[in-house]
């Protein structure tokens, strides 16, 4: 059965904020909380930034049952797989086994300022051999492995290790990545903006993979986005945070300011068409359908940009009810 989850976004809000919005959505119904972890937001004039590890850990203690899940990490390059791995172990601690670990190769916006940001091919092997080291730490193994081209590592282990097995679930938005969560991690994580492209390009190729190599087919998280606006003045204000987000050459842009100057230059309305929009949760009901029946992802998260973040939570929680009952 589909378990329903809602996206916290460190790039919109302040952590303290989320910390509420996350006991709301509990108590809204919600199975699973997605918690964003950015150095830096999509603009430089709104937003915010607050250190995802510490408010997942601020959230594992205000929560009681709702499941827990970094949305994703970059094990890759300011932290350290490592450190990742000992992050998640504490959270699993913290939570009582309700966090999951997910993981993606990066953006600039939050690897380039602190060093480089290298090419897909480079950050897939990177991520590669960081699986590696996340699954067996997180399964209590001792680690070794000194000659390992970018991350070469003593013998170690986890001396708080987790209470529970915690997953590794790996974000892909194209068939490479998706093959390597299928073969090499526990599930993939995709936003939705087409279900049929979304399938056919990540879900299809995860299960595939895992298929062929032997192994348990992934569990598949996805999230879709959406603003909840009565109009198109509201959708901008909004959108605010986020209009940088799919500016062009976004991936790779290390500067808030540039990725603002962009989105400014090319205007509200290229803005407002890259997202989808709706004056009430019911009017995504077509669509929803749609992303369970030809998906049947394991969750379903909405990631939702409207004014007020609080109201928002309550009134897809409503909505989220009417889905269960389908």
């Amino acid at each position: 059965m589909t378990r329903f989850g809602w996206f916290l976004g460190h790039e919109e809000w302040q952590p303290e904020l989320l910390v509420a919005h996350a006991r709301r959505a509990e108590e809204a119904g919600f199975d699973t909380l997605l918690v964003s972890d950015h150095l830096q937001p999509w603009v430089n004039d709104v937003g915010a930034a607050g250190f995802g590890w510490s408010t997942l850990g601020a959230i594992a203690t205000a929560t009681r049952t709702v499941g827990l899940m970094s949305a994703v990490a970059c094990p890759l390059f300011r932290q350290h797989p490592v450190l990742v791995a000992q992050a998640a172990a504490t959270l699993d601690r913290l939570s009582g086994g309700r966090f999951a670990l997910g993981v993606g190769t990066g953006e600039g916006i939050n690897e380039a300022p602190l060093g480089r940001f290298p090419g897909y091919d480079e950050r897939l092997a990177r991520m590669t051999e960081a699986l590696g080291l996340l699954r067996p730490l997180l399964a209590g193994a001792t680690v070794e492995c000194p000659e390992a081209p970018y991350y070469p590592v003593s013998a170690l282990r986890l001396h708080s290790p987790p209470l529970t097995s915690v997953p590794v679930y790996l974000a892909a938005a194209g068939p490479r990545s998706a093959a390597t969560a299928g073969r090499l991690a526990d599930g993939v994580v995709t936003s939705v903006k087409d279900p049929e492209e979304a399938g056919r390009k990540v879900v299809d190729v995860a299960r595939a993979a895992a298929t062929a190599a032997g192994r348990t087919p992934p569990a598949v998280v996805l999230t879709s986005f959406v603003v909840l606006a009565d109009g198109e003045d509201e959708a901008v204000r909004a959108l605010r945070p986020w209009r940088g987000l799919r500016t062009p050459g976004r991936l790779v842009a290390s500067s808030p300011a540039r990725l603002q100057r962009n989105a400014d230059r090319l205007g509200r309305d290229w803005v407002l068409a890259r997202y989808r929009r709706v004056a009430q949760p019911r009017q995504l009901l077509d669509f929803c359908e749609l992303v369970l029946d030809r998906l049947r992802p394991d969750v379903f998260a909405f990631q939702v940009a409207a004014p007020d973040g609080a109201t928002a939570v309550d009134r897809f929680g409503e909505f989220v009810e009417r889905l269960r009952r389908r």
